[in-house]
């Protein structure tokens, strides 16, 4: 199994769309996604890392160096770019 912070690149994206406050609505918009496939891949991550919500789901990610520091999130975080799979999934 892969380590948990490895991720495919639309799991990133809607990361970092969701730290910028984005609704899975507007995140889907962004991304050419529909927002049940946004909320899907959402709720995937959030089984993988045991965490439940939006709020914790972001925190989980900074953690794991996924997001950059910033508004709300304090720490030195690296870009996470060398736990990005590139394999694309829709």
């Amino acid at each position: 199994m892969d380590h948990p912070a490895v991720i495919n690149e639309v799991e990133l994206r809607i990361l970092r769309l969701l730290f910028e406050g984005l609704s899975e609505a507007a995140i889907g918009r962004r991304l050419g996604l529909g927002h049940r496939t946004v909320q899907r891949k959402m709720r995937g991550l959030m089984l993988r890392w045991h965490v439940k919500g939006r709020v914790a789901l972001g925190a989980r990610a900074h953690e794991l160096g996924l997001l950059p520091s910033g508004a709300g999130f304090h720490g030195s975080a690296g870009t996470g770019a060398d736990m990005v799979r590139e394999d694309r999934v829709a």
